[in-house]
């Protein structure tokens, strides 16, 4: 036997101990090792234990400008006695000022209720952004050509207007503009950072290599509030001696024009850019390289471009070498200065819309001469990528849609039209083409002006190498998982998912074609869906921004934000409506629970004030009657306006709502006249809406619809005595209508919370484990690939729309059981209490709390059901399984070769409750087990 010496004995034993607790997932403001974050970062991290029942009792955090310097003793915050997996330099825990434009280390180390500790982490970065306008060193904004104020054109006009150029009619194009910079670096370089915007929408590259993988940078805002800018580290790009940055600049929603389709046309300006390098050197001299009117700029090959119509791009107007040094730019223009529009220029801490899946063709098909249809096989957001060969001047049409028509061409009816993307070649061998700012939702593309290199008849047209789907959106981590025996539902996920993938852009959007627009109901109906899906806290702290900026002085807040246009109400609330609006109350109350981070509601709560106050004005002896209500419900009528649901029931019962939250956020910070007003106000609010719509008699609600039962039930509206009643009448009248859904956009969702809060979780599995009426498993049926606007999956409206996911929640919540203990905030206590439903034999879920990864699993094997649960560090559960009293229940996971009598805490119904720490657990029910 090998010996060794005693100190590397004792050098490994204490290794082993110390890896028995681990600091792992650090990340600055939700970030791993962000670039341009603001000057107030968050700091977090996650726990790795090798034993269960693992708590943190405190923290230690190290910080500097280098990374070889953090054992210096000066750069070392206090102990922290705290649970807490996060901290901020804001809060004190080390009292160092940060510097903008600077990179920064850190490091924590952890200890557990027993005293032992994780040693220190691995380091972590971050680079921070700009704080001030003076830190842009006098970069100014520039331009190609300027848009005279009389022709400015915001807010945005609904389909467009004939003020829109009047004056110019030959001019209505904005030029996407070019523009170029050369420079010089000498010396030994230490870092090099571009801040940099463009609007709408840019692109930037340093000698000749574009810089990030963003798509449609930076995020759309609303520009006269606010401007987003993206921070880049080009140390690696700046090479010794002449050195060029190219930027192109396209229009987004900053200028969107009337021609092919618009939902709307807007101008707050022509294209523009803003930036500024700085450049670091080792000796300590600084450098700026700003924008300014010694910039140049031509017109690009882009010739076309709008979000709502498509992109039209010519190559032969391209400028070879135009973004690098040595380019002759004699034939450009200087660039002129331009107005800036914004009040404030912030930096994109939200992860960038990028480039998601590649999905090429499954099939092509010829349905007339000349036209070719490609089927990618899934309705998604994206864009094309064209690989063509052909000769110069030839021009290629691409018509993306998302159906086609009887006659097997693209169906634009529902999605808006014209829009297409167009390519003139420059006839130079194989070209490769992708537009840079435009997307739409679509399956097919139809292929005019060009064939398939495989066609047998080619003629004279351009060939077609390969065409390929890129699915674009928003590249916030995957954050869950589920799949279950049952494929119906497994299908279903999908299809959901789909739809939360095409429209989580920069903003939630409804639908990737015809309005990409912010509908703000589906923020919180959707919103913990899409959490369990997606890690959206930096998503969704835009958002409130977003609702911020378009909150009126007398406190509405409109159904879209940004609000590029105002819409016309005519009386149905396409701006004003309360189950809309009270987005700006739901959301900061959900960003606070998930995450626990307070600084989101002490920062909304003035808007959420002005909001309530705002509703508070449009009572009628404290009810609400007006807006969109249940909107696409299943009524007698095409959908739309709610037809089985008295709009004052919906906005009424939100309304009470609002003010339920708005007390508790109240009290948590410390405003407590506030509180008092509210949960008064509330009061009286519960006491009317009662008198108004509940017969006490039948136990019913207004119409009794599905909306009008479950929405009391969930906001707290139904008097104690009474609540079994109005669920019971809930259960029994969908049981009696064949187990149909009718409830709609904002319904559904309490339909879904109702009954599983309720117990009645085997209804809604009946409810929705079928495909012969108007749901999810009809649209499927249909032969839909990502959920559509109507339940019925009409062709006459969109087919890949967010609202109406709302099962999506149930898979987790339901089926997997994984939710917050009540009361519970940001999942430091969970409740594990899964649904042993219908034809299910196994559920597989999984889901990234700020703690670490929560799973809850379970089958169905002979006689008994075998549940695995894991909990992460520094958590704990309440775990509820599905037993009779009585029922012989097991738990192996954390006693390797031993099954222990698990202590069941009690009994409520037909749940076991135990409660557990940390650890990985299996837990084994023997029937009977429900």
């Amino acid at each position: 036997m090998k010996k060794y010496p005693a100190i590397l004995l004792l050098f490994l034993s204490t290794k082993g101990i110390a890896q028995q607790l681990q600091v792992i997932n650090l990340k600055t403001n939700n970030k791993i090792c962000p670039v341009g974050t603001q000057l107030t970062p968050r700091f977090s991290w996650q726990l790795s234990a090798a034993y269960n029942n693992c708590i943190q009792q405190g923290y230690q955090l190290q910080l500097s400008d280098d990374s070889t310097t953090l054992n210096m003793p000066v750069h070392t915050g206090k102990r922290v006695v705290s649970e807490d997996q996060s901290s901020s330099v804001a809060q004190g825990v080390i009292n160092t000022a940060l510097q903008p434009a600077h990179t920064y280390y850190w490091r924590v180390q952890v200890w557990d209720k027993n005293g032992r500790t994780s040693g220190w982490s691995r380091v972590a970065c971050f680079t921070t952004a700009l704080a001030t306008a003076a830190d842009w060193k006098e970069a100014q904004w520039i331009g190609y050509e300027e848009l005279p104020d009389s022709m400015l054109v915001v807010p945005g006009v609904h389909n467009g207007t004939d003020k829109f150029y009047q004056k110019h009619k030959a001019r209505q194009r904005p030029v996407v503009p070019l523009f170029r910079k050369t420079f010089q670096a000498n010396g030994n370089i230490k870092s090099a950072l571009l801040f940099i915007s463009g609007l709408g929408h840019y692109e930037a590259s340093l000698n000749g290599m574009k810089l990030g993988d963003n798509f449609l940078a930076p995020g759309w805002t609303h520009y006269r509030e606010t401007v987003l800018y993206n921070t880049y580290d080009v140390t690696k790009q700046v090479k010794q001696g002449d050195n060029a940055l190219g930027v192109i600049v396209g229009n987004g929603f900053f200028n969107v024009n009337k021609e092919r389709y618009r939902k709307l046309s807007i101008a707050y300006g022509m294209p523009r850019m803003i930036c500024r390098l700085q450049i670091t050197y080792e000796d300590g001299r600084t450098t700026n390289i700003i924008s300014g009117a010694d910039w140049k700029t031509s017109p690009s090959p882009v010739t076309f471009s709008s979000i709502y119509g498509g992109e039209d791009y010519d190559a032969g107007m391209e400028q070879a070498g135009w973004d690098q040094p040595g380019f002759n730019d004699a034939q450009w223009q200087s660039a002129i200065r331009v107005k800036a529009t914004e009040k404030r220029l912030l930096p994109e801490e939200d992860y960038p819309v990028k480039v998601m899946e590649v999905l090429p063709a499954q099939h092509i098909t010829q349905p007339k001469k000349g036209v070719y249809m490609y089927d990618f096989g899934q309705n998604v957001s994206g864009i094309i990528e064209l690989k063509v060969k052909g000769k110069k001047g030839q021009t290629v049409k691409l018509i993306p849609a998302e159906l086609i028509k009887d006659d097997k061409l693209a169906n634009q009816k529902a999605t808006g039209g014209p829009y297409y993307f167009s390519y003139t070649l420059k006839g130079e061998g194989e070209e490769i083409w992708r537009p840079k700012f435009s997307y739409y939702g679509f399956r097919y593309v139809q292929m005019e002006g060009a064939a398939p290199d495989t066609a047998s008849d080619k003629s004279d047209v351009p060939a077609v190498a390969q065409l390929n789907l890129l699915h674009t959106r928003n590249a916030s981590p995957d954050n869950g998982s589920f799949s279950c025996s049952n494929d119906l539902f497994n299908r279903i996920h999908t299809l959901i998912l789909w739809a939360i993938k095409s429209n989580m852009q920069s903003v939630l959007t409804d639908c990737p074609h015809r309005e990409k627009l912010s509908w703000l109901e589906q923020d919180y109906l959707m919103g913990n869906a899409i959490q369990y899906s997606y890690d959206i806290d930096l998503l969704y702290r835009k958002l409130i921004r977003d609702m911020q900026d378009a909150q009126t002085k007398d406190g509405l807040i409109p159904d879209i934000a940004p609000e590029f246009v105002f819409f016309d109400d005519n009386g149905y609330g396409f701006r004003d409506s309360p189950e809309w609006g009270s987005a700006g109350v739901i959301v900061p109350w959900l960003m606070y629970s998930w995450y626990g981070d307070k600084t989101v509601l002490k920062d909304a709560y003035p808007m959420v004030k002005k909001y309530v106050e705002y509703l508070g004005t449009k009572t009628e002896k404290n009810l609400l009657s007006y807006g969109l209500g249940d909107w696409f419900d299943i009524g007698p009528q095409r959908p739309g306006v709610a037809q089985l649901t008295p709009k004052g029931v919906t906005a009424t019962a939100i309304y009470y709502y609002d003010l339920i939250l708005a007390g508790k956020m109240a009290t948590l910070l410390g405003k407590p006249s506030d509180a008092m007003q509210w949960n008064a106000l509330a009061i009286s609010v519960k006491d009317a809406f009662n008198k108004a719509y509940f017969n006490t008699a039948t136990r019913v609600y207004a119409t009794g619809s599905q909306t009008a039962m479950a929405m009391p039930l969930c906001v707290g509206l139904v008097d104690a005595p009474y609540r079994q009643a109005v669920f019971d009448n809930l259960v029994d009248a969908i049981r009696q209508q064949g187990k149909k859904l009718t409830a709609g956009d904002i319904g559904f969702h309490f339909l879904v919370q109702a009954l599983q809060e309720g117990g009645a979780a085997d209804l809604l599995y009946e409810m929705n484990n079928r495909s012969d009426v108007p749901g999810y498993g009809f649209q499927l049926a249909k032969g839909a690939t990502t959920l559509t606007e109507s339940w019925a999956a009409w062709e006459q409206v969109s087919n890949n729309h967010l609202m109406l996911g709302h099962l999506m929640e149930w898979f987790y919540t339901g089926l997997g059981g994984i939710t917050q203990f009540p009361g519970g905030v940001g999942y430091r206590r969970v409740q594990i209490s899964p649904e042993v439903v219908g034809d299910i034999t196994w559920v597989k879920t999984a889901y990234n709390t700020p703690y670490g990864t929560v799973r809850s699993e379970w089958e169905k094997k002979d006689t008994q059901v075998i549940f695995r649960i894991s909990i992460p560090p520094n958590s704990t559960a309440v775990v509820r399984l599905p037993a009779t009293k009585g029922a012989d229940i097991k738990e192996t996971g954390s006693s390797p070769g031993g099954k222990n009598k698990v202590k069941v805490r009690k009994y409520e119904g037909s749940r076991a409750v135990i409660e557990v720490g940390s650890g990985d657990y299996v837990f084994i029910v023997a029937a009977p087990f429900n």
